[in-house]
């Protein structure tokens, strides 16, 4: 299969060159040039299985096909586990079961695991350039950390993450080198974006990237959900509909990009924080892209989603069907804190601020009526944000062990300003 920009006007490209390139050559972001579908999807007993029968379809005829299988099993070795809450009928689908204890974690290792066999038979070492409003930088450095022939720089908005968020960024070393940008994950994006489109740049220093702009990032996210999607149809015969916390709607476009495929997937909701560029968009109004602020569920602090274009080209840019499909939600941080403190006190389950917008806005759908199975993306280990999560439900959270590992290593990240000069000059360096 080839893949094509959502801006029309680069030429098609195969799989491994979509990969290896992060960007587009005319700044759009790369999607399948067709729509794979299926009408009988069955379990195959295993996440890795299950994501590697998903993308087999993107992956046919280009160099990577053989290795899909092991590519599969080498990124997807830890669970997603699907479990119900206490209302019946709601769940919540686990995502932070990986390294860096977030969702992030799939698609990192994914890609770092595509590339080291990309990068096999090349000459000049790869620059990965990544910005992150949270997790993502730490997903990217933990799966690239040590690889020989690449090299990572991890952009983030300085002050705008989580204490242990900005430690995980920090900690890793070796050939991943973390900035921390004195301005917003906007402004981080905008300079990555950047340095991609720099052809002078790019012939000097081979760059890719692993935000969710990158084909290899976005297109295994698909696999939670898939897996998810087919065990709890052959179990109780209902497709399972989904609140998807969103900021740069790259999660988000995965779940949408499975369900059109013909899997088991229903509904499909995305809640946002205060930054509701998306609501405001899905209620009639122009996509207005604003400057981002700061809230308690961070890594969705985007005033920009760059996978806005994929989300336009999967509806074939009709905006009136796009309405009318998804339902899209704002939640504040007073509706998040008091999420948070009322589930706990409820029924004892505990929420990330980010699993927690998508929380709120399931309730809200419940209390209009809404039927059938859901389930929330439950984006992070709420473990990372202690600082909120702890005062609320008034006792400490247990730290995974492989969070806890990545805290007690020594962190540091350079300043930089945010401006694309000073970026370029330590990607020359």
């Amino acid at each position: 299969m080839n893949f094509v920009s959502t801006r029309h006007t680069a030429p098609p490209v195969t799989l491994s060159q979509a990969i290896a390139a992060g960007l587009a050559p005319d700044g759009g972001l790369y999607v399948p040039a067709q729509h794979p579908q299926a009408s009988a999807w069955q379990p195959q007993g295993s996440l890795a299985l299950d994501a590697a029968a998903v993308l087999a379809p993107y992956f046919e005829g280009d160099a990577l096909a053989p290795h899909l299988s092991k590519l599969c099993a080498d990124a997807f070795d830890f669970p997603a586990p699907l479990r119900a809450l206490s209302t019946p009928g709601n769940h919540v689908l686990e995502l932070f079961h990986g390294p860096t204890a977030a969702f992030k974690d799939f698609g990192a290792r994914f890609l770092a695991a595509s590339l080291a066999e990309l990068q096999r038979d090349r000459e000049h070492p790869l620059t990965i350039v990544v910005a992150t409003s949270g997790d993502t930088g730490a997903a990217v450095a933990a799966a690239f950390h040590g690889q020989p022939g690449i090299r990572v720089v991890v952009l983030y908005p300085d002050g705008r993450v989580s204490p242990r968020q900005a430690h995980q960024l920090g900690c890793f070393g070796d050939n991943i080198h973390t900035l921390r940008v004195a301005g917003s994950f906007d402004d981080c994006q905008a300079m990555v974006k950047q340095a991609l489109g720099d052809r002078e740049l790019q012939a000097r220093v081979p760059l890719s990237s692993a935000n969710s702009i990158s084909l290899g990032r976005w297109l295994p996210q698909m696999s939670y959900y898939a897996h998810a999607a087919l065990e709890h149809h052959a179990r109780t015969g209902n497709v399972l509909n989904l609140v998807v916390p969103t900021g740069n709607l790259g999660n988000a476009m995965a779940a949408l990009l499975a369900r059109a495929m013909g899997l088991p997937l229903g509904q499909v909701a995305l809640a946002t924080n205060a930054n509701d560029v998306l609501p405001r968009f899905f209620q009639g109004g122009a996509y207005q892209p604003a400057t981002s602020v700061a809230t308690l569920a961070n890594a969705m602090d985007v005033g920009a989603p760059s996978n806005f274009e994929r989300l336009r080209w999967l509806y074939a840019d009709d905006d009136a069907a796009l309405r009318a499909d998804l339902h899209v939600e704002a939640v504040d941080d007073a509706a998040i804190r008091a999420v948070i403190a009322r589930r706990w006190a409820q029924a004892g389950e505990v929420f990330c601020p980010h699993t927690a917008t998508a929380v709120a806005v399931l309730e809200a759908l419940r209390a209009d009526g809404m039927q059938g199975d859901w389930a929330v993306a439950a984006t992070a280990h709420p473990a990372k944000f202690e600082s909120v999560v702890e005062p609320l439900i008034g006792r400490a959270l247990d730290v995974p062990p492989s969070l806890s590992a990545l805290l007690q290593r020594p962190a540091h990240a350079q300043p930089c300003a945010p401006e694309y000069a000073a970026l370029r000059e330590r990607l020359l360096a």
